[in-house]
């Protein structure tokens, strides 16, 4: 029998479905604090949760028979994920329940904002008939920018083209719209800013989607604009949106999501109370159905990930490098850093990724290197869970074409890999090999050669090959007290151009690189932090 532990509420939905598979046996103890939960965990095959139960390390100290971990939800953020991987226990969460539910929330906070109905109610309510201050806007006709092009924001876009509005897509990093062609995908984000009479944003929060809608971005915009922010606080900054509704540039505003929640920021304060402002608190997933399908995909997914079945949205995603042979698992390691140093130096949406394999690792099952590479691209860049189980679905998904192409022939090393990223502002290539069968190294960047180590603090330059660059960067982390790990450099004598790659000890800061930036011989510069490379493989 599979034992499951129901480590907090869940619909009946769920409950009823784990309770008809023969094979399954279920107890529901919600609520246990981590201590007691710890004693028990080692007693169940499996657990689904929700938002309340706290999964520690100290939980996962002693896993015992766990193998597996569902959320009935998105969020892991009270999973100890990397322990639960160190203890082979997968986790799951069910990304596509709350899909319909958050679309539909975006698109009524644009209607209800559109025609003023929350203050037209209160209105009513308060025992007066005023028909003339409601005066409200049609949204056939209209354009609605959508920022993130993903499950939620291609599903808003179907939904407002039936209601005859334009559609306006941008994604910071994908180029991919819906599959029926009905949006118009911009290049950048200041044209969506200023042809769109609606502006709705579903992009996960990082640091170059934090505050992307601000002063400079409102600036742009038509005075009669209305923004929804039906995803993650902060995303539009709500200081830059206050002062544009008191200012008149902004017509109104639906918010959803807060910087903390319950908001403790004094400006979301002041928009909550702001009278063209509709807020509601953090609803986007609170439908019946929802809470239903997350319950049923959280059952449904677990039990199959433990009767050997598919394993589908894992979080993390253990035993898939022991499917490897020996051989190839250093170049998982290349391919994943590869594709994260290249998708943070190629400006642009991409559009297609081109790997050939070089050597003799193209006699061998490379595909699975192929998908190491796109989680590592698109990973820092995506709000749900990616790994080497959607990693492919998702980049079809989003556009991308992948190309795959092997060939025997290496001159220099016994193997190599190269991989061309595509995007619709031009391309950019890097290569890597193995040392010593175990040292994963960057070997060349726009053709120029190199020998980087891709870990930790990478700072990557684009310059004029001028005298003394080595030393006007080395003198700039100097003096903010950080030092250099390794530096590698090479140089075009006839184009006089020069690529420089830095590996630091602590991580530069915005005002660091943005000194860099500013020096005169400095075409482009990048920051990148990638993850330590696995312990056995460190070149000591």
């Amino acid at each position: 029998m599979i034992k499951i532990l129901i480590a907090d509420k869940l619909s009946s939905i769920g409950l009823d479905w784990l309770k008809a598979q023969s094979d399954v046996e279920i107890a529901v103890k919600p609520g246990l604090p981590p201590e007691e939960l710890a004693k028990i965990v080692g007693e169940y095959d499996g657990m689904i949760i929700r938002s309340g139960v706290k999964v520690t390390a100290a939980v996962l100290e002693k896993p015992g028979r766990l193998k597996g971990i569902a959320r009935a939800g998105v969020g892991v953020d009270n999973v100890d994920v990397p322990v639960a991987t160190r203890k082979g226990v997968i986790v799951m969460n069910t990304p596509g329940g709350n899909t319909v539910s958050t679309c539909e929330l975006a698109v009524t906070l644009m209607m209800a904002l559109s025609r003023k109905i929350a203050p037209a109610n209160a209105s009513l309510r308060g025992g007066k008939w005023d028909r003339k201050s409601f005066e409200g806007t049609q949204l056939a006709g209209k354009t609605i920018g959508i920022v993130g092009m993903g499950r939620i924001g291609r599903e808003v876009a179907r939904r407002t083209h039936a209601m005859d509005m334009r559609v306006l897509g941008y994604d910071p990093y994908f180029a991919g719209g819906c599959p029926e062609g009905t949006v118009e995908m911009v290049k950048d984000l200041d044209e969506l800013c200023k042809r769109a009479d609606y502006i709705t944003v579903h992009v996960p929060k990082g640091a170059d989607t934090t505050n992307m809608i601000g002063q400079a971005q409102i600036a742009l915009m038509k005075p009669s604009v209305r923004l929804i922010n039906a995803a993650r606080g902060g995303i539009i900054d709500p200081k830059a949106l206050l002062e544009a509704l008191n200012a008149g540039k902004v017509a109104g505003a639906a918010l959803d999501v807060f910087l903390e929640e319950p908001p403790s920021d004094e400006s979301e304060k002041a928009l909550i109370q702001h009278p063209n402002v509709l807020a509601v608190p953090h609803l986007g997933a609170s439908t019946e159905e929802a809470q239903e399908q997350v319950a049923l995909d959280a059952a449904q997914q677990l039990v199959e990930a433990l009767r050997g079945g598919e394993v589908r949205n894992a979080v993390n995603a253990p035993g898939f490098d022991q499917a490897l042979p020996e051989a190839l698992k250093p170049y998982a390691e290349l391919a994943g850093r590869l594709g994260t140093i290249l998708m943070g130096i190629a400006p642009g949406t991409v559009t297609k990724v081109e790997v050939i394999y070089r050597g003799a690792i193209a006699d061998m099952n490379i595909a699975p290197i192929t998908t190491h590479l796109l989680v590592g691209m698109m990973a820092p860049y995506m709000e749900g869970p990616i790994n080497v189980i959607n990693a492919p679905v998702l980049a079809q998904q989003r556009g991308i074409e992948v190309e795959q192409i092997i060939s025997a022939k290496s001159r220099e090393f016994a193997n190599l890999m190269e991989v061309k990223l595509v995007t619709d502002s031009g391309t950019r290539t890097a290569a890597g090999t193995i040392f010593g069968h175990k040292f994963p190294r960057i070997i060349s960047i726009d053709g120029y050669r190199m020998e980087m180590k891709p870990e930790g603090n990478v700072v990557i330059i684009f310059n004029k090959d001028k005298p003394g660059v080595l030393g006007r960067y080395g003198t700039i982390f100097g003096s903010n007290s950080i030092n250099i790990a390794d530096m590698t450099f090479s140089r075009k004598v006839k184009k006089g151009l020069a690529v420089v790659g830095i590996n630091l000890d602590q991580a530069p800061t915005d005002k660091i690189m943005n000194e860099i930036r500013g020096i005169d011989y400095v075409n482009e510069a990048y920051y990148l932090e990638l993850p330590a490379l696995p312990a056995e493989q460190e070149d000591e």
